[in-house]
């Protein structure tokens, strides 16, 4: 027998045994849901059927182009809508994933606070999908990460909207990390609206001797509830120059 033969024999050797290791694995440890623990028996990966259907549920819908909030088709006018037509907005815009609930909160919490960075790929095709449907014409010079304070940075370990600018950088547009935060500030979740404007007023700056004149941007971010955080990053930076600041984000709360 030739060593050629040999070799062909033990690759289909390696091969056969892989698949009978693949079925013994499936058999004795089946793989389980991320969120919820269940078994995965339709051959999926992370997510079981009812995860995945609950998750849908929470994607898409009709919202605001101006604040993000959720709206009825006949609710969405160039002006914004009735939750924010009065408000002052300094973002030009808003695309979301979905809305702050079920799965999709729940995805985000595992990366967030659980390290799930496996995540990532998921979150980038999710806001890959939405970038496609951007009404503005202009193109986008920088993806801009929401930014954490250092404080925070070590706390958690990561920046999860660095995370996200990464996976949608893969259009081909650089992510620009100048815009920092400054002062550490109180955790937005049980804050009134006009309570989270004040924590983060003058929270973020952009890097000295740096000049964003006349770019068009997109603030990159996993959630927003008021705006109020999005909105002063938009401000800073059109301080330093920015002609436009979109907004890209996974979810939006919806605040009662």
């Amino acid at each position: 027998m030739s060593i050629r033969s040999i070799g062909q024999i033990r690759s289909s050797f390696i091969r056969h045994a892989a698949l009978v290791w693949d079925c013994l694995s499936c058999l004795l440890w089946p793989p389980q849901c991320r969120l919820c623990q269940s078994a995965i028996n339709d051959g999926g990966t992370f997510l079981c059927a009812t995860c995945w259907k609950e998750l849908s549920q929470s994607i898409g819908g009709h919202y605001c182009s101006r604040c993000g909030r959720s709206v009825s088709p006949y609710g969405r006018l160039a002006e914004g809508c009735g939750h924010c037509f009065e408000e002052k907005v300094n973002t030009d815009g808003i695309l979301r994933v979905g809305t702050y609930e079920s799965t999709l909160r729940n995805l985000i919490l595992q990366l967030k606070f659980r390290e799930m960075t496996e995540f990532e790929d998921l979150f980038g095709r999710m806001l890959r999908a939405v970038f496609e449907t951007r009404s503005w014409s202009e193109p986008v010079d920088f993806l801009v990460p929401v930014p954490l304070h250092w404080r925070r940075r070590l706390e958690r370990g990561f920046n999860q909207s660095y995370l996200l600018a990464r996976s949608l950088s893969r259009f081909g547009i650089p992510i620009n990390r100048d815009l920092v935060r400054i002062r550490y500030t109180r955790r937005q979740w049980n804050l009134t609206p006009a309570q989270r404007r004040r924590n983060v007023k003058g929270a973020f700056a952009v890097r000295k001797d740096h000049s964003f004149s006349g770019k068009t941007l997109c603030l990159i971010d996993d959630i927003t509830t008021s705006g109020a955080t999005l909105s002063e990053c938009a401000q800073t930076l059109k301080q330093a120059g920015a002609k436009k600041v979109y907004v890209v984000v996974l979810a939006v709360a919806e605040q009662i």
